[in-house]
């Protein structure tokens, strides 16, 4: 059994623009933004999608749209579901990003989210983000992954045997599925647009390539 899913980052909202920290906050598309998912749509559109999930953030549904406008499938809309909401920042939604990573790793001399990922790995840094929320509304590692498997579990569950599902999301949703299925570096932005292929061969995961903004897809 196979099946392959295409995880498509949501393209540029304004709160990416100014540089804030977003993931259950939501803000709209971009003229940018609009031009990100309709490219990506563009770049799949050799793809027939069976079946299409997103976050139920405005921006990921949008996001999954304008791609299905592209496809030459009959579905017009996603499936959205809260298990792929993008990582639950808590009290640093909609801070500004240096800001909020000096915050966090300023005192170990790291100011960014890409130095805490390369020096401890995506998970303990999803960590020390929550660890830092001082209403303890972030989530850590564990928590994002109780809400994240079922969801992909159940996308598995409902496909056929060659199905091919188009899942409009998040940049570091899409980097923990890469970290945790692949040897892959994560510590890069996953890029507005940007196409994530992961393959379920009937027993485990695998990632086929990771932030593709090219044409081969």
């Amino acid at each position: 059994m196979t099946i392959s899913l295409y995880f498509v980052r949501h393209g540029q909202t304004y709160l990416n623009k100014y540089h804030r920290i977003q993931g259950w906050a939501d803000s709209p598309l971009t003229d940018k933004g609009i031009a990100d998912a309709v490219d990506a749509g563009k770049r799949l559109s050799q793809i027939h999608f069976d079946a299409a999930y997103s976050s139920d953030a405005p921006r990921a549904i949008q996001t999954g749209e304008l791609i299905l406008k592209e496809n030459p499938s009959t579905l017009t809309t996603t499936i959205a579901t809260a298990a792929f909401r993008e990582l639950n920042f808590g009290y640093y939604e909609g801070e500004d990003d240096v800001k909020t990573w000096h915050t966090i790793g300023g005192p170990i001399g790291i100011n960014s989210f890409h130095g805490l990922i390369a020096e401890f790995g995506i998970d303990k840094a999803e960590d020390m983000i929550a660890k830092g929320d001082p209403y303890g509304d972030a989530e850590s590692s564990d928590t994002f992954w109780a809400r994240l498997q079922p969801g992909i579990d159940q996308v598995i569950q409902d496909a056929k045997d060659g199905d091919k599902i188009l899942l409009a999301t998040h940049g570091t949703l899409i980097r923990n599925v890469v970290s945790k299925w692949s040897d892959i570096p994560v510590d890069v932005s996953t890029k507005n647009g940007s196409v994530t292929k992961v393959n379920w061969d009937g027993k485990q995961l695998s990632v086929e390539y990771f932030n593709n903004v090219g044409t081969q897809l």
